[in-house]
C-alpha cells in the first residue's frame, strides 16, 4: 500500500472537457440554477458547490461553455469585487476590529500585516487583468493601530 500523504482528501476534477453522459441538465437549466442561487445571495464558489452536491453537475463550463462568474456578469449579478479579494478584506476588517480592543496582541498584528500584503498582491494582479480599475486602492489599517 502506498504511503498516504496529508492533504490529499480533496476531490479531483473530471478528466474529460466534455459534459459527462450521466448529467441530464441542459445549458439553459444550469444557467437558470446559477441565476436563482445568485439571487438567493450565494457567492460563486458556494454556487459551484451546491450545483455539485445537490444537482450532480460536476463542472459548469463544459455544459454551458461559460464559467459561473461569466454567467453572473451577463445576468448583471456579478459581485463588485472578486470573491477571494472580498474575503481577504473582510478578514482584515474583522482583525482590525479585534486589534482595536486588544492593542497588545502582537501575533494578530503580524497576521493583519500578512493579510494586507496578500490583499495588495492580489489587487495588483486584478489591476493587471483589468478586473479592478487602475485607481482602486485598499487602505491599510496597520498605521492606525500602532
Amino acid at each position: 500500500m502506498p504511503k498516504q500523504e496529508k492533504g490529499k482528501s480533496h476531490s479531483t476534477r473530471p478528466v474529460s472537457k466534455r459534459p459527462p453522459s450521466w448529467c441530464k441538465y441542459q445549458s439553459e437549466e444550469v444557467e437558470a440554477f446559477i441565476i436563482k442561487l445568485a439571487k438567493d445571495g450565494y457567492p460563486p464558489s458556494r454556487i459551484g458547490t451546491i450545483l455539485r452536491d445537490q444537482y450532480a453537475i460536476p463542472l459548469v463550463k463544459p455544459i454551458v461553455g461559460k464559467s459561473i462568474t461569466e454567467i453572473l456578469e451577463s445576468a448583471g449579478l456579478a459581485p463588485s469585487l472578486p470573491e477571494d479579494l472580498a474575503n481577504l478584506i473582510k478578514r482584515a476588517q474583522n482583525l482590525a476590529v479585534h486589534l482595536e480592543n486588544h492593542k497588545k496582541d502582537l501575533h494578530n498584528k503580524r497576521a493583519l500585516q500578512n493579510i494586507e500584503a496578500r490583499i495588495h498582491k492580489l489587487s495588483r494582479y486584478y489591476k493587471r487583468q483589468g478586473i479592478l480599475p487602475a485607481k482602486w486602492k485598499y487602505e491599510t489599517k496597520v498605521a492606525t493601530i500602532s
